[in-house]
């Protein structure tokens, strides 16, 4: 059968695009080495990718798990050098490593001389690069060479070629006199010790879930910031803020809520610039003499707690109010049940949730009119206008969030993993339920793209107030693929003693996964081979404490969620693909950094292998190896045009 010619249109097409290539591959040769180099590239071990989820705000625990590699870079420097360095000069250089700012700045303090520097500079370089090459030759010389720092680049590379018997001790030697005498030879030391964390994991995925619970979600986003190549799922808490950050009035009340409950004041106030003042006056005019006991926060704080129980209380009754508006606009949603104010009886003292009546611990509610319950008061529209602008005009919060959308989706696939937040909404039986997206009612990856299509639009442009609706709708709704539950009780759970109607069910997704042919059934909805596929969600913690296994019966998915939070448990997972195994580790409770760089303090984490190859997987069995296959293909058909003269080759420069 004849290959069909392409018309004049397409030809013309594809010669523009291979134009555009020419420019950086100006002619046959260089052309030629570029497919010889990306084709080396195709037999090197694959990248290794580590997965967190549900990071919830935990930035000093996440920090130690990147810097650690999750647990993988003590065992192979112990390897490399244990045996090589006295016990106490190794556990120091390990510290260095993990936290290089924190003990260069020591070292600026106690090494004062320029012959002690020197001296500790030419026998830690020598550590440093031994780490180095190892880690550097599992990739491509122009892959690793772009880690290096800008500016000693250069000097990088020379240094990386040390080890031979031309050059011996003398070479680096020079240069740490050069760096010493010009007062920056510590500043390269910290470079170095960074490098090696950026070499040691190809690319970090968050599974979701930067804010809340813990004290820093603004920390956490700054240092994921800082690391070269992050992709990102998004989870509801993400959702919670993006629709906080674009003025959301309910989700703005749902942010300050969840803070104050926690006592995270730093991360609004310190972090983003949205002081918290305009609440607190509120709340001491109206809710002045209010024990607010069904409000009391978590944990102890500066700030005086009845004045936050107070806080919360406001902003919890203003919350309430805008969710019932909102679900008011939107009938097709199908959860009016979920609009309780009008179901209080103030004079009774109780509520009607699910048909039932049930007492009231607080009956207290003096902007609540019987007659209007959802209508904001004067004041409470007046307080809530301040606290809407500062999060609307904080460039921190827009800055993170714009980065958090534009390196996210809602879900993404690496080599046979299938990474999503939360789950794929289903019945019973497993059948995909909708949602309605744009008018439209939308399931599996159709739903998804659909949500991601309406995030980068909404981030693009001026969001309306429907797509406002939408992002509370992915934080709380009963069939947002991001939820995950039939109701978010946080009104039951602090308002009524009986805890039925606390109960939150979820989604039959989460019992379904136990079972293959369901797991299989999603993996083919998403593109993703069902034999070796596995499903990788977060959201849901796993009961460690209770016996629970992250990894499911049917072997086919597994819930990295482990509490990563303290707030929750103080656990946490990553999944790590390395070449030749998958496997997740368990962090348990991180002290501080303060004690990880005085006393040596590190994660170890219980290591569980979920799959095992006898030979390890290449760049040609990854994503990368698939991009790297198109650019080949696309540079053979450039060798083709420069031959035909399509395109005029040009000298390299």
């Amino acid at each position: 059968m004849k290959r069909s010619r392409k018309t004049p249109a397409e030809r013309e097409y594809e010669i523009e695009t291979l134009r555009a290539i020419s420019k950086r591959v100006p002619n046959i040769d260089s052309a030629i080495a570029e497919i010889a180099r990306f084709s080396a590239e195709l037999t090197l071990p694959k990248g290794t990718v580590h997965v967190i989820s549900d990071i919830h705000g935990e930035d000093k625990k996440l920090r130690h798990v990147i810097n650690n590699a999750s647990g993988t870079l003590r065992p192979l420097v112990e390897n490399l050098l244990m045996d090589k360095l006295p016990a106490d000069e190794f556990e120091e250089f390990m510290k260095l490593i993990f936290y290089p700012a924190e003990v260069v700045g020591q070292l600026e303090r106690s090494l004062r001389e320029a012959e002690d520097q020197e001296a500790y500079a030419v026998r830690t370089l020598h550590s440093l690069f031994a780490v180095i090459r190892v880690l550097a030759a599992r990739q491509s010389l122009k892959h690793a060479t772009r880690l290096f720092p800008a500016e000693y680049a250069d000097l990088f590379t020379e240094i990386l070629h040390e080890p031979s018997t031309e050059r011996e001790g003398a070479y680096v030697g020079a240069i740490v006199k050069a760096l010493v005498c010009r007062g920056k030879v510590l500043h390269f030391i910290h470079l170095t010790s960074r490098l090696i964390r950026n070499l040691a994991i190809d690319e970090l995925v968050i599974a979701g879930d930067c804010w809340d619970r813990g004290p820093r979600g603004d920390k956490v986003v700054d240092y994921l910031m800082q690391q070269p190549k992050v992709s990102f799922v998004w989870g509801n808490h993400d959702m919670l803020w993006l629709g906080a950050c674009l003025g959301s009035e309910t989700l703005i009340c749902t942010v300050l809520r969840v803070s104050l409950r926690y006592r995270r004041f730093f991360q609004l106030e310190e972090g983003y610039g949205i002081p918290l003042m305009p609440l607190e006056f509120f709340a001491r005019e109206i809710y002045g003499d209010d024990p607010a006991e069904c409000f009391m926060p978590k944990g102890t704080g500066s700030r005086e707690t009845l004045s936050v129980a107070r806080m919360q209380k406001a902003i919890a009754v203003m919350q309430f109010k805008l969710e019932g508006q909102l679900i008011a606009r939107h009938p097709e949603w199908g959860i009016q049940n979920r609009m309780l104010l009008h179901r209080m009886d103030h004079e009774k003292g109780t509520i009607m949730i699910d048909g039932v009546e049930y007492d009231l611990k607080d009956t207290h509610f003096p902007t609540i009119d019987p007659a209007d319950p959802y209508e904001l008061t004067k004041e409470e529209q007046t307080c809530l206008s301040r606290l809407k602008s500062s999060f609307l005009n904080s460039q921190k919060l827009w800055e993170h969030m714009k980065w958090m959308v534009e390196k996210g989706s809602m879900v993404i696939s690496r080599e046979e993993q299938l990474i999503f937040h939360a789950c794929v909404p289903v019945d019973s039986k497993g059948e995909m339920l909708p949602m309605i997206i744009d008018g439209r009612a939308l399931t599996g990856k159709k739903l998804f793209k659909a949500i991601d299509r309406a995030v980068y639009r909404m981030v693009d442009d001026k969001p309306t107030r429907n797509d406002l609706d939408m992002l509370w709708y992915l934080w709380s709704g009963p069939q947002s693929p991001l939820f995950g539950k039939d109701r978010m009780a946080t009104l039951e759970r602090a308002l009524v003693e009986d805890k039925t109607p606390h109960d939150e069910r979820k989604n039959p997704y989460f019992e379904l996964l136990h079972e293959t042919w369901f797991c299989e059934n999603l993996l083919k909805e998403f593109g993703v081979d069902p034999v070796e596929g596995i499903i990788v969600n977060g959201h849901v913690p796993v009961k460690v404490e209770k016996g629970e296994s992250p990894i499911k019966r049917s072997g086919k998915a597994i819930t990295i969620d482990g509490a990563f939070s303290e707030a929750y448990g103080d656990h946490g997972y990553t999944l790590v693909l390395e070449p030749h195994r998958t496997f997740i580790a368990m962090h348990h409770h991180f002290e501080s950094v303060e004690s990880a760089v005085s006393d040596g303090a590190d994660i170890v984490p219980k290591i569980t292998v979920v799959r095992e190859w006898k030979d390890a997987k290449l760049v040609s069995d990854s994503r990368r190896g698939r991009d790297l296959g198109f650019a080949i293909k696309h540079l053979e058909q450039l060798i083709v045009a420069y031959r035909n003269h399509d395109i005029p080759q040009r000298r390299s420069v």
